[in-house]
């Protein structure tokens, strides 16, 4: 992995074994950022994504492998009042299997890279985003803090 920033966006470049998300956490621990949007494309080799299935209040995984187009990535990064990061990342794979070609998508729970992917970190500027816990889905949203 490496990265660079160039004006306030952070560009990544994640290379073979590397696991995407944690990739991009542990790049907004280093450089505290507590809240960002990300997006990407690469090549990857494996992906956990995740359904939420509201019936039962939690997630069916599939996990899916072999030669990734990574053709969408998208997800933010915020803290929660302990300043705990977490992420909600969404993505589109493109791959062929028997021959036919499919496409997977959903919330991701990892990825990791094939060949290459290159990632674009955008920290939220003047503000900053929390992530609330809603105890009815068991689950996180944004939360603004006031900003005067």
């Amino acid at each position: 992995m490496d990265y660079r920033k160039y004006g306030e966006t952070y560009y990544i470049r994640l290379d073979r074994d590397d696991e995407v998300i944690g990739s991009i956490l542990k790049i907004c621990r280093e450089e505290n950022i507590l809240s960002a949007v990300y997006s990407g494309i690469g090549g990857c080799k494996n992906a956990d994504i995740q359904t939420f299935i509201p019936e039962k209040g939690d997630f069916e995984l599939k996990h899916i492998e072999g030669m990734l187009e990574l053709v969408s990535l998208n997800g933010n990064v915020i803290t929660d009042e302990n300043d705990e990061y977490y992420h909600h990342t969404h993505a589109v794979f493109s791959y062929k299997k028997d021959g036919e070609h499919h496409i997977d998508a959903g919330h991701m729970k990892a990825i990791t890279v094939l060949y290459t992917a290159e990632i674009e970190l955008r920290p939220v500027l003047g503000g900053r985003i929390r992530r609330k816990f809603d105890p009815e889905t068991g689950t996180g949203f944004w939360d603004f803090e006031d900003q005067d």
